[in-house]
């Protein structure tokens, strides 16, 4: 099994203990099911851009999200479908993360990722199978070379052991994070395919995290970290080789990139008026409010009350009886109350 060396450092403790803290908070943070929806939707935008942007895609981010949303963008085929294939990655880890520490990782898992990444892009006899052929590994920002990965016959074998390490729940004492970062790490190093390493190792890191407990409510994007700065990105991975197979400053680095995404994510999170406001009404429970609630919540925040003779332009083909009804959820729940009587009366948050 792989038995990998690194030192936790100060930095790396610091940073564990800021990812650690923000997961606290956005995990327990009552958020409407609007948001929810809208942060994830965002994470998974910013995660298929640029982790298909750091390997040379030419789309810019307004453009990778009208292609996730089906519509027409004038661009080279290969970039719209690299992102198409992106999405589908990020989709299936996402499915596959509800399985939690039952997943296992195996071979053919892998080479699906594989597949998907490269679809219409790479022949079909080199989507989903190891490569036969040696490479090298290029930094796309330069076109220096990076390193030069194990020679194909060594394939089999070095990914074997990558998936005992992967799978292994009892005997390995390491954190999900640095676990994570150390399979991102080794698929990169080991390089198993002509093309698409990168994304595939993304991909799996971000699995990793997902099927320990970490998927934090999928609100997160690492790919943008390592987009913002890709020259660092390709240094810190060429630490390890550099430094006789020590990982601690690529560690340093990885966990870093997931402290600081979650921070943005964490104060997101708590500038949400609404979800502080309910937060502090519903001490941190979670709370499912139908669409209707919502836009009544977004309603009363915007103007400052609502009252019986704006359902209809709020609510148009809605009966007021079923308006009162979800009104009725909202105080039931002690987020709005009712001031005044009959016609005149007024809904303002608590």
């Amino acid at each position: 099994m792989l038995q990998p060396t690194f030192n936790i450092t100060n930095s790396i403790l610091k940073n564990i203990g800021i990812i650690e803290a923000c997961r606290e908070v956005i995990d327990h943070a009552p958020l409407l099911p609007y948001y929810e929806r809208e942060f994830q939707k965002d994470a998974l935008v910013r995660s298929v851009h640029y982790g298909t942007h750091i390997e040379g895609n030419k789309l810019n981010l307004s453009q990778a999200e009208k292609v996730l949303e089906g519509r027409e963008v004038l661009a080279r085929d290969r970039d719209i479908q690299e992102v198409i294939n992106y999405r589908k990655v990020m989709e299936l880890i996402s499915e596959l993360g509800k399985n939690g520490q039952e997943m296992v990782v195996d071979e053919g898992l892998i080479n699906k990722i594989h597949e998907i990444t490269v679809d219409r892009i790479l022949p079909p006899d080199k989507t989903g199978k190891f490569r036969n052929t040696q490479v090298v590994v290029k930094n796309s920002a330069t076109g220096e070379i990076s390193f030069r990965p194990p020679p194909s016959s060594a394939i089999p074998g070095l990914t074997e052991e990558l998936l005992d390490f992967i799978n292994e729940r009892e005997k390995l004492d390491i954190h999900p994070v640095l676990k994570s970062g150390i399979v991102h790490y080794e698929l990169v190093r080991v390089h198993p395919y002509v093309d698409g390493n990168g994304r595939v190792a993304r991909a799996l890191s971000t699995l990793i995290l997902f099927i320990n407990g970490y998927d934090i409510r999928r609100f997160f994007s690492l790919e943008e970290y390592f987009d913002s700065d890709a020259p660092d990105y390709y240094k810190a991975l060429q630490s390890v080789e550099k430094n006789k197979n020590d990982l601690t400053i690529w560690l340093e680095y990885f966990t870093k990139g997931l402290s600081v995404e979650l921070t943005k994510i964490k104060d997101k999170v708590e500038n949400i008026s609404i979800d502080a406001h309910l937060k502090e009404k519903l001490g941190g429970k979670p709370i499912m409010l139908s669409e209707r609630q919502i836009k009544i919540i977004e309603y009363i925040q915007k103007i400052g009350y609502l009252q019986n003779k704006s359902f209809g332009s709020l609510f148009p083909m809605v009966s007021e009886d079923t308006v009162l009804n979800e009104l009725k959820g909202l105080q039931d729940a002690g987020i709005i109350k009712k001031t005044g009587v009959t016609k005149s009366a007024r809904y303002i948050m608590l």
